[in-house]
């Protein structure tokens, strides 16, 4: 099925995302049903489409699916907040049941910023067990990994740490070696880029230098000791 090609978000679309973080509510959100399903919907779904076509054709092996995010906030998980989310993303990431426990690629969209990376988000604690032991006993593969992450400047490295470190390697794997979760990514307020079609070719472009990342880590999410 051919897709309608992506054009570009606008500046309605930062505008209705601003709108809906300040009126969270059923109300507003109905009066402005269109605007979002035009400005902000139907590109991301656009955007996701287009990156996901491009990447899937280059790396079938991965086998990965396409998933973009619904506006509605879980009824069971509001915790004070209006029902309606302000930032939207899609991922493209391993179909299964324990696709959350794999690294996945990720575009988001905020009021003010947008941007995409390479989330580890929910790896079980034995996974990052046996990241840092890979690294005790045989550092090579993630040493030359975060060797190239160092000496480039688009995206960075987070990731909640933990409380107590678990060891203390040399740079540049210290930065890797203590955290819970990863997230290797490059965000940037809104610029001309946010709004061309040329966005959805630099989101592949962006996926294809975190694919070694990728690999590395869900190999180790994968792997029976």
């Amino acid at each position: 099925m051919e897709h309608k090609q992506f054009s570009g978000f606008s500046e309605a679309t930062n505008e209705f995302l601003w709108g809906i973080r300040f009126n969270n509510e059923r109300p507003w959100f109905q009066a402005h049903k269109q605007e979002y399903i035009d400005h902000v919907q139907t590109p991301l779904r656009q955007l996701a489409e287009e990156v996901y076509d491009a990447f899937n054709a280059a790396h079938p092996e991965l086998e990965l699916i396409v998933r973009v995010s619904r506006i509605y906030r879980d009824a069971r998980r509001l915790y004070g907040r209006g029902p309606y989310k302000s930032n939207l993303w899609f991922t493209l990431r391993s179909a299964g049941e324990d696709w959350n426990e794999l690294p996945a690629f990720w575009f988001g969209l905020h009021p003010d910023s947008y941007g995409y990376g390479l989330g580890v988000y929910d790896a079980r604690p034995v996974t990052m067990a046996r990241f840092r032991r890979q690294i005790d006993e045989d550092p090579r593969e993630m040493l030359a990994l975060a060797k190239a992450f160092a000496a480039q400047d688009k995206f960075r490295l987070d990731g909640e740490e933990y409380k107590r470190p678990k060891g203390s390697p040399e740079p540049p794997l210290d930065q890797w070696y203590n955290r819970k979760r990863l997230d290797l990514y490059y965000d940037t307020r809104p610029d001309a880029r946010l709004y061309s079609p040329e966005l959805a070719g630099e989101v592949v472009e962006g996926f294809e230098r975190l694919l070694p990342y990728y690999t590395y880590f869900k190999k180790l999410c994968l792997r029976a000791d």
